[in-house]
């Protein structure tokens, strides 16, 4: 019989290897004893104890919930010894509260360490920005009806196990929650921690990329990242916001990175713009052009990308529109830098039959007339901007402490929130 830890760490390999591996494993694994004991963490058990769920009203769903008032913690589960955490599901007034979404954090801390892991506002890390809730399934996480936080993403640990909800939100929440996990004797040396980092910047600075992830070291696997835009001035409205292209600067990489796609919305699997979507791998949950408001995700897990001793990832700042309108936001002091201009020479983009379009990229180009120039050449232009832009970043990382700052307090948070993103449904 195979020992628990490799039982458990195939579990973990086949969650997260590429397809093509997948046809490789067998196909009776599920009807497989495992040596592996099977645990659940909820109110009715919150150890996770053999013989000790359903205790309470004699066992007539006495403690189906618990409350947390404002300012204070609880761990939801604190686990000794080796194991995996296979799946969270929590429900109450947390993922129906926009503020509690964006006010009640969660932390997991792996092996005891000092600093956690997982540091980010619960919404956000359950699969969506902007404090905001909208039905939808990934292959990591779920909200079937936009009334509970579902994720499915190994989080494997050595010694011990402490997930952490903070309530920095003025009201009462309310806790439904389940935390499914296995305990095993022990794990292989190339089993990674799983971490989770949030960050936000009001405002952008144009020229320079939002970092999804801030620079880690070590070994590990970038897993992907869901975004959320309000677009940053009201000049920008009616304009793509959408042009930026993601960088993955891997190991010694520094001033260019390895890998670099083609644009925001193409690092999100669509084209040609964003509406709202919802796949395994990528989806875009939000997308109010009216109001310039987006949320969207992309998880590498048939497309893994891997760092051998540092990962850091950025998303630059850069929208489209015609050369007029950036004229026009230049003129009144809007944040906006032109880089490139195409010209259509008057076709149809779609059908363009008797010559090729002009390419000017207006950072190579220093010979050409002034922007504003009446003779300068014409189209369509791309152009840094300044955004109100927020991530959570996803990955495995070869030790249980990452480095990284510290969570933003909750003022920054929430700033702006009620008055530009929860005052209405998005659309």
């Amino acid at each position: 019989m195979n020992s628990p830890s490799r039982c458990c760490l195939a579990l973990v390999v086949a969650a997260l290897i590429p397809s093509a591996a997948f046809a490789q494993s067998p196909p009776d694994s599920l009807y497989r004893m495992q040596d592996v004991q099977t645990r659940w963490i909820s109110p009715e058990n919150p150890t996770g104890a053999r013989g000790a769920g359903g205790t309470v009203n004699k066992g007539a769903k006495g403690a189906a919930f618990i409350v947390v008032p404002p300012g204070a913690s609880v761990d939801l589960a604190d686990i000794r010894g080796a194991g995996i955490v296979h799946r969270i599901w929590i429900s109450g007034t947390i993922p129906r509260n926009a503020e509690q979404r964006r006010l009640v954090r969660l932390e997991m801390y792996w092996d005891r360490a000092a600093t956690p892991a997982v540091n980010a506002p619960i919404g956000d890390f359950f699969g969506i920005g902007l404090g905001l809730a909208v039905p939808f399934e990934s292959a990591l996480f779920q909200n079937p009806e936009g009334r509970s936080f579902n994720m499915t993403v190994p989080m494997p640990f050595r010694t011990a196990a402490r997930i952490r909800l903070v309530n920095e939100a003025p009201s009462y929440a309310l806790v439904w929650y389940d935390i499914n996990y296995s305990e095993v004797a022990s794990h292989a040396a190339d089993v990674l921690y799983f971490h989770a980092t949030w960050r936000r910047d009001l405002a952008t600075t144009p020229g320079t990329d939002f970092e999804l992830l801030p620079r880690v070291q070590g070994r590990g696997r970038y897993l992907g990242t869901n975004v959320g835009v309000i677009g940053g001035h009201e000049a920008y409205r009616g304009t793509w916001f959408g042009e930026g292209e993601v960088k993955v600067f891997l190991d010694e990489d520094t001033t260019q990175p390895t890998l670099a796609g083609t644009g925001t919305e193409d690092y999100i699997g669509t084209g040609w713009g964003q509406g709202r979507y919802a796949g395994r791998y990528f989806g875009s949950l939000v997308a109010d052009d009216a109001r310039d408001l987006y949320a969207f995700y992309r998880f590498h897990l048939d497309d893994p990308v891997f760092f051998h001793q540092a990962c850091r990832v950025t998303l630059q700042q850069m929208g489209n529109a015609p050369i007029a309108k950036v004229r026009a936001m230049l003129a009144a002091g809007v944040p906006a830098i032109p880089v490139l201009v195409l010209d259509l020479k008057g076709q149809n983009v779609m059908d363009m039959r008797t010559t090729a379009p002009d390419i000017h990229l207006l950072l190579d180009a220093p010979g050409l007339p002034p922007f504003t120039d009446t003779s300068h050449p014409q189209g369509g232009v791309n152009y840094y901007r300044s955004d109100d832009v927020s991530a959570t970043a996803y990955f495995y990382l070869d030790r249980p402490e990452n480095g990284l700052p510290p969570l933003a307090p909750a003022d920054l948070r929430v700033r702006h929130l009620k008055e530009r993103v929860w005052a209405e449904p998005p659309r």
